[in-house]
């Protein structure tokens, strides 16, 4: 008898409650994607702009990226015809080697981005100058006074 009632228990195989671990590794995803997404911010380095000209002097190598609101951009002032990401990104490495001196570290990117430029543009920027490999980034303010 004691044997057939051990029999009858071992055939009930243990079933793996799969709820809590999707739950577990729902909270594992997001996380990861939490922290994934906030490294990739720290890669820029964005500059808080200061509306300071003494500073100005002391300036290395900077590309100047203007964003208008018809959706025009321009590199130091010389416009620039879109087409896609990798070819600002070419043109901005162009320009930094225009504008290079000797012994220069990688540029500083300055974006000025009229208020009214589509959101899209300024990321295009944002992308471009990541494939060109320039980190430093910032974005221009407007000071008080007139340019």
């Amino acid at each position: 008898m004691g044997m057939n009632f051990r029999k009858g228990q071992g055939r009930e195989h243990p079933e793996i409650n799969l709820i809590p671990f999707i739950d577990v590794l729902l909270v594992i995803l997001i996380f990861l994607m939490v922290t994934t997404t906030y490294s990739k911010f720290t890669e820029l380095q964005i500059t808080l702009p200061t509306a300071d000209a003494a500073k100005a002097v002391e300036r290395p190598n900077e590309l100047n990226i203007t964003v208008d609101a018809k959706g025009n951009y321009t590199i130091n002032k010389e416009p620039v015809s879109f087409h896609d990401v990798a070819g600002l990104a070419a043109a901005m490495q162009e320009a930094a080697k225009a504008g290079a001196k000797p012994g220069d570290k990688s540029p500083v990117v300055i974006i000025n981005a009229d208020q009214f430029a589509m959101h899209q543009m300024v990321i295009n920027v944002m992308e471009a100058a990541r494939m060109a490999g320039y980190d430093k980034l910032t974005f221009a303010a407007q000071t008080g006074g007139a340019k």
